[in-house]
């Protein structure tokens, strides 16, 4: 039995002989907290406020229920509790999160009407407003997390069969589809970018000195433009379009498995596993569902 399962098997006599709780009680805490662990096992993801919304996103598509998350959260946070009293870990993750309602918690998104208006009205008269558009495009085209979009090689996009490889969390890969639309106008990007650039192009999306952009700088880049093309002072971020993608999807009718795997939350995590996926199943879904179609 490894450690892990040791301080669950200790926490759980915890609940039976100190706290008392009831056979189904400690049966439910057991499971939320085993679900939370095998999530986090598979592929080594580090713990974080990040990756914990993603594993909050994720229930939520898969059940709908505001209680069910919360239960589940609540489970595991004090099981974290009790290990930091115990002196196992040196803080609890998820104090991170903080304890605000659930609503709040859920995945914040964009409506399908708000992101395509959003997207229509970007101008691209210019290099940067180009650059921007192609990045927002591809953004919401690919569910990326915002570090793996502004670590896109040219190595790591097949243009002409519509699919990047690329590595996420974990050091897990996974093969992700975008659309004909996003395509054409990151192609019309990197265009401009061989005749502003003298130097050979390696990283997809950069900043106006030739070098690869931060995620901040997006993040902020994402902020003014939507302000001022909304009209609102809404708070967008990045990670925003993420769960957008996925929630579009999701109410279009795609299968949760599907989503999973795009969004890189499965177990696949080696090139040799990749070779037994039917990709032509992955973009007949992605192609049917996503709101910019093929």
């Amino acid at each position: 039995m490894d450690e892990e399962n040791r301080d669950l098997t200790a926490y759980l006599d915890y609940l039976r002989h100190i706290k008392k709780y009831s056979p189904h009680t400690v049966s439910a805490y057991e499971s939320d907290i085993h679900q939370f662990l095998e999530y986090f096992k598979d592929g080594g993801i580090t713990i974080d406020k990040s990756s914990i919304r993603d594993f909050i996103t994720e229930i939520y598509l898969r059940t709908g229920k505001k209680t069910t998350v919360a239960r589940k959260i609540y489970a595991v946070k004090s099981f974290y509790t009790y290990l930091l009293k115990q002196g196992k870990i040196p803080k609890n993750p998820f104090d991170a999160i903080g304890t605000p309602k659930i609503d709040k918690m859920l995945p914040e998104i964009l409506t399908e009407k708000e992101m395509l208006e959003f997207l229509d009205k970007l101008p691209d008269d210019t290099f940067l407003n180009l650059r921007n558009k192609a990045i927002f495009e591809f953004l919401y085209a690919t569910g990326l997390r915002i570090s793996e979009l502004t670590g896109l090689r040219m190595i790591d996009v097949n243009f002409s069969e519509g699919l990047l490889r690329v590595l996420g969390k974990g050091k897990k890969e996974r093969i992700v589809p975008f659309n004909n639309y996003s395509k054409t106008i990151v192609l019309r990007y990197l265009d401009e970018v061989r005749k502003k650039f003298i130097a050979p192009v390696d990283y997809i999306f950069l900043n106006n000195r030739g070098k690869k952009i931060t995620p901040r700088a997006v993040e902020k880049i994402l902020q003014n433009t939507y302000r001022t093309i909304a009209g609102t002072k809404k708070h967008v971020y990045p990670h925003l379009f993420r769960h957008s993608f996925a929630t579009h999807l999701l109410q279009r009718g795609a299968n949760l498995r599907i989503i999973q795997e795009l969004l890189g939350h499965s177990s696949l995590s080696t090139t040799e596993k990749y070779t037994n996926l039917n990709y032509e199943d992955l973009l007949h879904v992605y192609r049917q569902y996503h709101p910019r179609g093929k």
